[in-house]
């Protein structure tokens, strides 16, 4: 009995979001839905947080235990901690104005996320949809630079059930307080499914049709194999530039259903590139503008656009670590792979694993660290070996 209610709740659910994504859709008159945001702002000066003003409540006794309990907490952080706490308190009431009357700030200050210590969420009908950040985890150099901010993340449900036009008004709060956009991702649905599925994406993939600027993005899948459920990542998330193309109708709905609807995901980062806010104002021109074939896409949902491309700026570092993993995957393919083919021929698995284990890096890469070469390395071999069978012989993790 469970079973059947849980998923009927899901189906429920689903119907829910894609009656909502509609109509936004019309209501905006375009085809991409901002589908996550994330922007950092700068403590600026600002009145203390603490008052004795209560919140009206159908009982006096809980909103007083509530306020006592948050001004207790409030007035053991240290002075510079409860100022910027009144900040983010004032910034996540306007974050929800923007969003709408169904949104408020919840009444007790949380546990902080993503290295910031503290965080005021947002709430929708009692659930978190959302956090705005401020403090540092710790007294690392990095950390007392993030604790003059304060970071405001919104997941997928705060963007899907917004009231119309918030991508606008949140826009202007952004630019009011000179903020910087972190992460943004624009999703295209195609609900009642896209001609040839995601087996076309690969096939297109492979076909070079996804190259952008004559570069051939990274790949890989999970759940290929299953033949449900499946999601391709094309690009990189250190790039910036990452389309997450998934089975959408199966994650909402459940794989027994059959939806056929598929949603092309685009994830903007600023590692290394600085978005700007007129994405969230025109998100079907950023979506067109991040290749061709993210046009081609676009025009074939029956949207027109016109292409706003945001400019790859690679840090001076990164350059260096992909182009020396560039230089040993291409001295790997063609100097070493033919003996490393025999040796994994006729050595047995002991043999073979002692010959590749517990070796010394090569010396120009020796300097790295293992986060800066587990994205390069796998992003430079990927330049010369072209998949044969499917995406799982293309799978990088």
């Amino acid at each position: 009995m469970t079973k059947v209610k849980d998923k009927s709740a899901l189906v429920l659910d689903g119907n829910v979001v894609k009656v909502r994504l509609m109509a936004e859709r019309q209501a905006s008159n375009s085809m991409v839905h901002v589908d996550w945001l994330r922007f950092t702002v700068r403590l600026r000066n600002a009145p203390p947080f603490l008052t004795d003003k209560r919140a009206e409540s159908t009982s006096i006794w809980d909103e007083g235990y509530r306020l006592h309990k948050l001004l207790s907490l409030i007035n053991e952080l240290p002075d510079h901690e409860r100022d910027a706490c009144g900040q983010a308190s004032a910034l996540a009431d306007r974050v929800c104005m923007a969003l709408g009357f169904e949104f408020n700030r919840g009444a007790e200050l949380g546990k902080g996320h993503d290295f910031y210590k503290h965080r005021w969420p947002i709430h929708r009908c009692g659930a978190e949809v959302g956090w705005v950040g401020f403090g540092a985890s710790s007294d690392s150099p990095k950390q007392r630079a993030q604790a003059e901010s304060m970071h405001v993340n919104l997941y997928g449900v705060a963007c899907t059930f917004a009231e119309h036009g918030w991508t606008d008004r949140m826009a202007k709060i952004v630019d009011e307080l000179d903020g910087k956009i972190t992460r943004a991702d624009l999703a295209l649905d195609f609900f009642d499914g896209f001609s040839g599925g995601i087996e076309r994406v690969f096939k297109e993939y492979c076909e070079g049709l996804c190259d952008s600027y004559g570069h051939r993005p990274a790949l890989r899948d999970i759940n290929w194999a299953k033949g449900c459920s499946r999601s391709l990542y094309i690009g990189s998330k250190d790039a910036g530039k990452e389309t997450n193309i998934y089975e959408k109708g199966d994650q909402l709905f459940g794989e027994k259903v059959g939806s056929k609807w598929l949603r092309f995901e685009l994830r903007y980062g600023n590692k290394v590139r600085v978005l700007d806010t007129d994405l969230l104002r025109r998100p079907s021109d950023f979506f067109a503008g991040a290749s061709d074939w993210h046009a081609a896409i676009l025009r074939e949902a029956g949207d027109v656009a016109t292409p706003e491309y945001i400019a790859y700026t690679p840090k001076p570092a990164l350059m260096h670590v992909k182009a020396e993993c560039t230089r040993n995957a291409l001295h790997l393919l063609n100097n070493a792979a033919p003996s490393i083919a025999l040796a994994f021929q006729y050595l047995t698995e002991e043999q073979f694993l002692e010959l590749v284990t517990h070796k010394k890096r090569p010396k120009r890469l020796a300097s790295f660290s293992h986060a800066d070469l587990s994205e390069a390395y796998s992003e430079a071999f990927s330049q010369f070996v072209v998949p044969r069978s499917g995406p799982v012989a293309m799978s990088l993790q």
